[in-house]
Formats: structure tokens, C-alpha cells, sequence
């Protein structure tokens, strides 16, 4: 689908591509964010789009990793100012990218995050900007990454829980093999054709857009970030988790213990796979609908 409006937001050394479709910015026209995941890049979100622009304004951006969006070498002009290759990658700069569009965009949205769009997404409901600006966040198949770190922890101390956390380390196997020099970038290349048929993309933008992407899981997953014991703020905006059952890489019981770092959660459990939402978007736009109703 043809975007009405295309534009660049530039942050901490990145040139963000913005993508503008459906209704016009206006009183009581409802607008949602879109924030996709790792290997995609806006596109993704192709017929979520299209459904949702018949009654909704939607904004969706190529994140610093993927697309027609850029990143400036580290030490140039991030804000990390680390000089690391990885520096541009931290999720505190992804959840300022988030802020600057949302500052460009004007007016308070419905976040939307799949996958790594999902993980930034946790991180900005818990930041102080969010407040008047994001309206409610949904949440697909991307965990809080302190969350995650807590619900290993809480795994751990209880015996009866080992075989869950054990289970969820073997679906996250291929976070470790990520960090690894070459064989990721050879592996993405070979995958090429498989991320392109998905995403409907070309061979090309797919492969360039999952080699990229490594640098997310390089630069936040492995002894970098939110510590296991850090107190997590309270998220005081509405949040619906919907959880694929089928999704290879997260347990649905990933979602236990959210409940008391939520102020309104819903959780919905879904019969699908990780692409849940693109693949079945009219099902999709259709539970978003109901959650972002006034």
C-alpha cells in the first residue's frame, strides 16, 4: 500500500524513514503506531495496514536496524558516545527513535510492537514520556527484556519451574548463536529467500535487513541492559499481550508475573505462530479494534 506521506526523523545519529497512511490527522481520528520486528521492516505490516487505514490514522518507521533507515558510524553523533559499533543499537536509543516520530507525528498514539518492535515498545510504556503520548501498547510475540531477566530468576530459585526455564532457553538458542562473528551474516544469507517470500520483499532488502538486525541482539541481550534485579517502573498504560501459542521462540508462559508490573492488562492467547498478526491480520485489526475502543 502506497504511504499518503513519507518523511525523515533523524535521532541520535540515525535518519529514520516515516511512513503515513490512512485518515487524516484530525479531532477523533484514532491513530496507531507500528513498530515491527526482526528481519522485517515496516512492510510487514503491509495488510494490517491497508485494514486499518479505512478508519484509523497509521504510522509505521524503519527502526535504526532495517529499511530505508540509516545509522551514522558510533561516535559520530550518538548520544551513547561509546565510540562501540554497537552503541547506535542500545535499546535506550531504539525507545528515543520511538519518541522522536511520536514527537513528529503529534498527538497521543496506540502503540503496536511485534517482535523486537514489541521489545522497544515494553521500554517506552515504562519510561515517563509515555504519559498523555501513548494510549495503550499491544504486544505481540516481544517480552519486557527486564521481565524476562525477573521470570529466569524466578524460574531458577523454584525446582518445580527448572524444566519451564529450560524450555525457554532452548526456544532462545539462537540469541547465543547470533552473537557470533560470520556464520549469523552467512546463515541470513542463506535464509535470504525464505525472509523475502514472507515479507514480500526482495532477496536483497531481506538479507540486508536480517544482517543488520544482528546488531539488536548483539548490542542488548547478552550482559548488557536491564538486570535481573533492578526494579522495573510501574506501566500505568493499558496493555493487551496477545500470545501466539504456536510461536517457536516464546513459552506462553512468559506472560506469568506481568500482572503485577501492569496496571490494565489483558492477555489473549492466539491459535498461531510468530507472525500471528501479519498472517491473520483481519482477526488482528479486529481484537485491536476491541482494545482501542473509547
Amino acid at each position: 500500500m502506497q504511504a499518503s506521506r513519507q518523511r525523515t526523523v533523524a535521532n541520535d545519529g540515525a535518519r529514520l524513514a516515516v511512513f503515513e497512511y490512512g485518515l487524516p490527522a484530525g479531532p477523533g481520528t484514532p491513530t496507531v503506531l507500528l513498530v515491527h520486528g526482526y528481519p522485517d521492516d515496516h512492510t510487514v505490516f503491509g495488510s494490517v495496514i491497508k485494514d486499518l487505514a479505512t478508519d484509523h490514522r497509521v504510522i509505521a518507521y524503519d527502526t535504526r536496524a532495517a529499511g530505508e533507515s540509516r545509522v551514522e558510524p558510533a561516535g559520530s553523533a550518538d548520544s551513547a558516545g561509546t565510540g562501540s559499533p554497537l552503541a547506535p543499537y542500545r535499546l535506550p536509543l531504539l525507545v528515543n527513535d520511538l519518541y522522536a516520530v511520536l514527537a513528529d507525528t503529534g498527538g497521543p498514539v496506540h502503540l503496536v510492537g511485534h517482535d523486537w518492535g514489541s521489545i522497544q515498545g515494553w521500554a517506552a510504556v515504562r519510561d515517563p514520556r509515555a504519559a498523555g503520548k501513548i494510549l495503550s501498547f499491544t504486544s505481540i510475540s516481544g517480552p519486557d527484556i527486564g521481565h524476562l531477566r525477573r521470570w529466569f530468576m524466578h524460574c531458577l530459585r523454584r525446582p518445580r519451574r527448572w524444566l519451564l526455564a529450560a524450555g525457554q532457553a532452548v526456544r532462545s538458542t539462537y540469541v547465543g548463536f547470533f552473537q557470533l562473528p560470520v556464520l549469523p551474516e552467512l546463515l541470513c544469507r542463506v535464509l535470504g529467500p525464505r525472509y523475502a517470500r514472507r515479507a514480500g520483499t526482495s532477496v536483497e532488502t531481506a538479507v540486508d535487513n536480517a544482517v543488520r538486525g544482528l546488531q539488536l541482539y548483539r548490542a542488548n541481550l547478552l550482559g548488557s541492559g536491564v538486570s535481573a534485579r533492578q526494579p522495573l517502573p510501574r506501566v500505568e498504560v493499558p496493555v493487551h499481550v496477545l500470545v501466539p501459542l504456536l510461536d517457536p521462540f516464546l513459552s506462553p508462559r512468559l506472560t506469568d508475573g506481568l500482572g503485577e508490573e501492569v496496571r490494565d492488562l489483558r492477555i489473549s492467547p492466539v491459535d498461531g505462530g510468530h507472525w500471528w498478526p501479519t498472517e491473520n491480520s483481519t482477526a488482528f485489526c479486529r481484537m485491536l479494534r476491541q482494545f482501542t475502543a473509547p
